[in-house]
């Protein structure tokens, strides 16, 4: 399989939009009640806030593409980009996604690793993220990849008020 990753621009505002409330909706919609989706979709992949969050110069979007096709994508935030922290000597990986049909062929791990690389080479002592408590399947993919929890906050999904982990992985 050829992996390859592109930055997004703000051109890619429709497809970006449309591959994540897709993956979003395959990934939580089984967990959580119709009207706390339809909620967060509408508040959270709002095609403005996207358009702004393409433009902002200290977050950036990237398609994975695999086969010339479009597998998942990543956002990454540095300070004071990101959605928590804001340690200039961190990477925030705000989102790690890949469609269903993708998953398991070691893409997500390409995508970690990338995210890795491109910490590193800005200079990151660590990176971190954000994974809801009772996604079990990612929790276990950030701990094989050495993130440790260092905290938790709360995520809004409509009504709901749910706990993220947060989790760090040191570069150095």
């Amino acid at each position: 399989m050829e992996v390859s990753l592109r930055k997004c621009t703000v051109d890619d505002v429709d497809v970006l939009r449309d591959l994540a409330i897709e993956i979003f909706q395959v990934t939580f919609a089984d967990k959580n009640t119709p009207e706390n989706m339809e909620a967060y979709i509408n508040r959270g992949f709002d095609r403005e806030k996207l358009c702004e969050e393409l433009k902002d110069l200290n977050s950036d979007f990237f398609f994975l593409n695999a086969d010339e096709q479009i597998a998942g994508y990543m956002k990454i935030n540095e300070a004071p980009s990101q959605t928590e922290i804001n340690d200039e000597s961190s990477l925030e990986v705000e989102r790690i996604y890949l469609s269903a049909e993708y998953q398991g062929k070691g893409l997500g791990q390409y995508l970690m690793q990338q995210a890795i690389n491109i910490a590193q080479n800005r200079g990151k002592r660590y990176i971190w993220l954000g994974v809801w408590e009772k996604n079990e399947k990612a929790l276990r993919f950030y701990k094989k990849n050495g993130f440790y929890k260092i905290g938790a906050h709360s995520f809004v999904m409509g009504d709901d008020d749910q706990t993220d982990f947060l989790m760090r992985k040191d570069l150095e």
